[in-house]
């Protein structure tokens, strides 16, 4: 099975949150980008957006449900968020939706800086392999894998996506 290209499915991903939003009277949005991937997609959107506009970044390793089980990824950084969370329409943006465990911490994250007024969830990819009763308002493309299988979203310019296999357990 080839992969999508990312570059072919933004514009379709912008038309889809444009009227997303559109039917939900939304006209400021606040965007923001789970880091790694989901920050390269997010500015990927906004360059197709042609607007110039704050970008926040979430760190959610702290968040995780995981993190005592994996530790600490060496490369943890603190969440930006330049501007109020509390009230805000917000643009949640992730690269691959697999299990729901990301945009769950990242949620979590976000209550924490205060109560927005809606959270939009836009992925790039869905797995279809969720754990949890989280779906995408806007998604790119959608795709079912074997359980051994991933995908890796490679970046951040230009944006591309490459299989990988988990080594399997003798």
């Amino acid at each position: 099975m080839t992969l999508p290209n990312p570059e072919q499915l933004l514009p379709e991903m912008l038309a889809a949150l444009n009227q997303h939003l559109t039917n939900r009277s939304i006209s400021e949005p606040r965007f923001i980008g789970i880091r790694t991937g989901g920050v390269w997609v997010a500015q990927a959107l906004l360059e197709v957006r042609g607007q110039e506009e704050a970008l926040g970044i979430l760190d959610v390793s702290f968040y995780r449900d995981d993190f005592t089980q994996n530790g600490l990824h060496p490369q943890v950084r603190p969440s930006e968020l330049p501007f109020e969370i509390e009230g805000q329409h917000l643009v949640l943006i992730d690269d691959v939706l697999m299990s729901g465990r990301t945009v769950r911490a990242a949620l979590n994250e976000l209550f924490d800086y205060g109560r927005p007024a809606s959270v939009t969830l836009v992925c790039l990819l869905d797995l279809n392999a969720r754990e949890l009763p989280i779906r995408p308002d806007v998604v790119g493309a959608t795709l079912s894998l074997p359980p051994e299988q991933r995908v890796k979203l490679l970046g951040p310019a230009p944006l591309g996506l490459e299989y990988q296999t988990l080594a399997s357990a003798n």
